[in-house]
């Protein structure tokens, strides 16, 4: 039987939720998250796997998936990370969110998303640095950062 848990299984969950996104398959793609997810985006903060669900039937209105590269993609077990032997001295504890360090699977990206626009045919693309937990198979919480705003892309 496979782990439950290991980059292994945090990457395939990952490329889970890339799939669904190029598929633009809303259905599936829902399915990745938790009903009591939470993301933070530049816009702002979603609670709520159905308000979620708007925005990314919205989103899919908009435009098309053309592309989801993923450059980087890290990933920690914070079970094993032996807190007693952190030198707190070199660490902003209050950048520290220990809330959100309680054994779940963490993964980190670095991203180029292309997207073509439903009204015009524009490719817009984005750059982006996420990092995500997974619970059971499904996201917990994620935050995204964008490198630079969504623009039109050469292709």
């Amino acid at each position: 039987m496979p782990p439950a848990s290991g980059p292994d299984v945090r990457h395939a969950l990952f490329r889970r939720r890339v799939d669904a996104w190029l598929g633009a398959d809303l259905d599936a793609y829902m399915d990745c998250w938790a009903d009591d997810m939470v993301i933070d985006l530049p816009s702002g903060r979603i609670v709520g796997k159905e308000r979620y669900r708007k925005l990314v039937q919205a989103g899919f209105s908009w435009a098309a998936p053309v592309a989801f590269d993923v450059h980087h993609i890290a990933t920690v077990d914070w079970a094993t990370v032996d807190w007693a032997t952190v030198d707190w001295a070199s660490v902003d504890r209050a950048s520290v969110d220990r809330a959100n360090v309680d054994g779940g699977d963490v993964v980190l990206a670095d991203w180029t998303i292309r997207a073509r626009r439903r009204d015009d045919g524009f490719v817009v693309g984005w750059l982006g640095l996420s990092v995500c937990e997974f619970r059971a198979g499904k996201i917990a919480w994620w935050r995204e950062h964008h490198l630079a705003p969504p623009a039109p892309v050469a292709l």
